[in-house]
């Protein structure tokens, strides 16, 4: 995501100081029925930089599939976290 420019601020600024009784919502339909909702889509948790060994050949199987590898690395492992959490 790129970062906002100079207009996109000054729209964001604005937009903060307006009070929340003069937004108008009447073209937002109201939900009432959250089964269909998806908990945490955009909760990002803080990362924090570790020094952590991998096995060489398995380190260069993700670099190989292209840039992003550690991201590849974290989703791996909270995959297998969260299966492992609901299997307890």
């Amino acid at each position: 995501m790129s970062k906002p420019d100079k207009k996109q601020r000054e729209e964001v600024a604005r937009l903060t100081k307006q009070p929340d009784s003069e937004i108008d919502t009447s073209d937002i339909p109201e939900v009432t029925d959250w089964a269909g909702a998806e908990m945490g889509k955009f909760y990002r948790p803080m990362k924090k930089q570790v020094t952590l060994r991998l096995d060489a050949d398995m380190l260069e199987w993700f670099r190989e599939q292209g840039g992003r590898y550690q991201t590849r690395i974290n989703q791996a492992l909270r995959e297998y976290m969260d299966s492992h959490r609901k299997a307890r």
